[in-house]
């Protein structure tokens, strides 16, 4: 349990991809994340500048939990996801398309900032958000 005032848990964040090579091709082209380690050969470690991500390469079809369905990459929901904030939208935007992810939604008059719903070539679900107004 973590005590109040304690140090706070060191946050990684892992992407389950079926291709190592892929995935480190979308996520180095798309958001400039560089990798760091190869700890395993189905993982990579990658530098965010603020986060490190980990990128795991696991099967279609193999088992995500002892009792869960099997791992699939069609396009998938899921309640947790992550949010790039980035400083130019519309680049990172033709980024993801031009490196086979996928641009779904766009928001640009919704709220402070624009925003889109976007996908990787695997299905991982992830949000863009643009910068606040000048």
């Amino acid at each position: 349990m973590h005590e109040p005032g304690g140090p706070r848990p060191h946050v990684n964040l892992s992407i389950d991809v079926p291709d190592l090579d892929a995935g480190l091709r979308f996520y180095g082209g798309v958001f400039a994340f560089a990798e760091t380690a190869r700890p395993f050969p189905a993982m990579a470690v990658l530098d965010a500048g603020n986060v490190t991500v980990c990128l795991h390469a696991k099967a279609a079809g193999t088992a995500s939990s002892p009792e869960g369905p099997p791992r699939g990459y069609a396009r998938h929901w899921t309640p947790v996801h992550i949010d790039f904030h980035v400083a130019d939208f519309d680049a990172t935007l033709a980024a993801i398309r031009a490196g086979g992810g996928a641009v779904e939604q766009v928001f640009r008059d919704q709220g402070p900032r624009p925003a889109a719903f976007c996908a990787d070539p695997f299905g991982n679900g992830f949000c863009v958000i643009g910068p606040g107004p000048a």
